[in-house]
């Protein structure tokens, strides 16, 4: 089913946020799977990402079922998680999308970059 209606949801669900990359929404609308994001509570897509995304697949947004929240983290960044970020030669999204799962204990990051998933858990 690409509708999201195989994973029963609950108000006790374990899944609640989830930090996206571009990579994964990219993909996921190439392969008509954005349902996929239906059982996460929020999905969050920093500023970077979803102009990367806008740039790329702007029809990705269009899905009327699967709602992401646009975030900001430039305002909050941390020169720790950056400077590493920047070691590895991540780009913005990526570097903004381990920031912005840094703000959110308990978030899942969704990566397709080796090296983001790296910085990720060894930060």
């Amino acid at each position: 089913m690409s509708n999201g209606a195989c994973v029963e949801k609950t108000e006790h669900s374990s899944i609640q946020k989830v930090v996206l990359d571009a990579g994964p929404i990219i993909h996921l609308d190439e392969l008509d799977c954005l349902d996929l994001l239906f059982d996460f509570k929020e999905l969050l897509v920093p500023e970077a990402v979803w102009s990367e995304v806008a740039g790329h697949r702007p029809a990705a947004f269009n899905n009327p079922r699967i709602v992401f929240e646009k975030c900001s983290v430039q305002q909050k960044m941390n020169s720790q998680i950056t400077i590493f970020c920047n070691s590895l030669d991540l780009d913005a999204g990526e570097t903004e999308a381990i920031m912005l799962s840094s703000f959110h204990p308990g978030s899942i990051l969704l990566t397709d970059d080796a090296a983001a998933r790296l910085a990720a858990s060894s930060l």
